[in-house]
């Protein structure tokens, strides 16, 4: 009996010494996060979202690897607020950058005050990135060094030349290219290339501890330099949709060079990626006059008309959340934060974040919209801006860029059912004076407290 009782503390002691010994299992690793931006791409171009004349094979198959909404905006029809509301989930009236940055080197754009998602993720522990376009400050305190980013690259205005790397739109022309702050030369080299060079880079030099990239594309943004290859598939197109068209095409390919590499690498499972475009097509006279394309929706670029602010986005993210589905709910750009955020376990600032996570949504078709209201307001006169409120499917609009004179009331209304209506063709503000009353009163209450910081 006593050799037995013997034998097994023996047996026990030797089980607790080889607990001890053993190896703790690795912790799960935090994802890491890609957020592809691009620059002018219309709601419609993509096969996935509608388009048949353009090839889009690459930024289709990340679509069908996860979620993609149908009824997701902007917060501003133009890139510099668009860019500022996405990176500090804020409206941009609050984010501190309600129009368009300067592109002159020296002229301060969004307060560098704001907390970005640069500085999330790298609070959190994550290394940052920025490559591609910036355009929401350029000076020392508002570039992305100093705005949570431990390495930036690409260029600080509002566009560039893809092969000498200039600032062409007002004189004098200028060089921008920027490499942590300080200026680089690489004439002739395309910048798409150097994009995506760089984002391999960082991609392959922190492979082993979770990363934050913003890749901000510059394309499909003139000046339309998409490569000979595309041109030449193109060629038949009518002007101005072969050039964007081969523009769109080139994206694409460079967004599939990166997710070969982040494949090559191993790390697709354990990253999220979100892809969005900033606003809708441009129609300015730099761009040809047009070429993209919001499908059945009305409006562009700096217009709050569906097709200046309704974009393609998705989320994917391997063996986490659900797999070419659509989402129809109401969100927005300002919702990434707290989404991202959400999904890799880090807490919210101590400020006000006007986006909502998205996690019910992303998981379920049945999940409540988080914004039964949502609201705008952009360029126009001092005494006559452009704004407007979407409540459900009434949309009100006050002063809408690219609307006839003809269509708006006397008060210079244009309200339309988006369910009824999605073309926007009717302006239903003198039928509906009570809806009218509504959303004018809602937008000017919204109004009142979107600069409290």
């Amino acid at each position: 009996m006593k050799r037995n009782f013997l034998t097994v503390i023996l047996i026990v002691a030797v089980g607790i010494c080889s607990l001890a010994y053993t190896p703790k299992q690795k912790a799960t690793k935090r994802p890491n996060v890609i957020i592809i931006y691009t620059d002018d791409q219309g709601y419609a171009d993509m096969n996935i979202y509608g388009s048949k004349d353009l090839y889009t094979p690459n930024m289709d198959a990340l679509a069908r690897s996860g979620v993609r909404f149908t009824q997701f905006y902007a917060a501003a029809p133009i890139c510099s607020p668009s860019r500022a509301s996405l990176l500090t989930g804020r409206y941009p009236q609050r984010a501190g950058l309600p129009a368009m940055a300067s592109s002159k080197e020296g002229v301060s754009g969004m307060p560098g005050s704001q907390y970005t998602m640069g500085e999330l993720f790298k609070d959190a522990g994550y290394k940052t990135a920025h490559i591609g376009k910036w355009h929401v400050g350029y000076t020392k305190d508002t570039e992305p060094n100093a705005q949570g980013f431990d390495f930036s690259y690409g260029f600080m205005g509002g566009c560039i030349d893809n092969y000498s790397h200039f600032f062409y739109w007002e004189g004098p022309n200028r060089h921008d290219l920027w490499k942590n702050g300080t200026e680089i030369y690489e004439a002739g080299r395309y910048f798409p290339d150097l994009m995506v060079e760089q984002a391999g880079k960082f991609l392959t030099e922190n492979k082993d501890q979770p990363f934050f990239l913003y890749w901000a594309i510059n394309n499909p943004h003139y000046p339309l330099q998409g490569e000979k290859k595309w041109l030449d598939y193109y060629k038949n197109l009518p002007s101005p949709r072969d050039k964007y068209a081969a523009s769109i095409s080139t994206m694409d390919e460079k967004i599939g060079e990166l997710l070969k590499k982040l494949d090559a690498l191993g790390l697709r499972e354990n990253t999220i990626i979100v892809f969005q475009s900033d606003q809708g097509f441009s129609m300015e006279e730099r761009t040809f006059g047009g070429g993209g394309s919001a499908g059945i929706f009305r409006g562009s670029k700096f217009s709050l008309f569906e097709g200046g602010v309704r974009v393609p986005a998705i989320i994917s993210w391997q063996n986490h959340i659900p797999v070419n589905q659509v989402r129809t709910q109401v969100a927005a750009n300002i919702d990434w934060f707290p989404t991202l955020g959400a999904y890799c376990n880090i807490k919210m600032p101590s400020r006000k974040i006007d986006g909502q996570n998205l996690q019910p949504v992303i998981n379920s078709p049945q999940a409540q919209t988080p914004h039964p209201l949502f609201n705008w307001q952009s360029a126009g006169g001092k005494d006559n801006p452009q704004w407007s409120v979407l409540d459900g499917d009434w949309k009100l609009m006050h002063s809408p860029f690219e609307a006839k004179k003809e269509e708006l009331n006397s008060q210079n209304y244009f309200l339309v059912n988006l369910k009824d209506d999605p073309s926007e063709k009717n302006n239903l503000a003198d039928k509906h004076p009570d809806i009218v009353q509504r959303l004018e009163a809602a937008h000017k209450e919204w109004l009142g407290g979107v600069f409290v910081q």
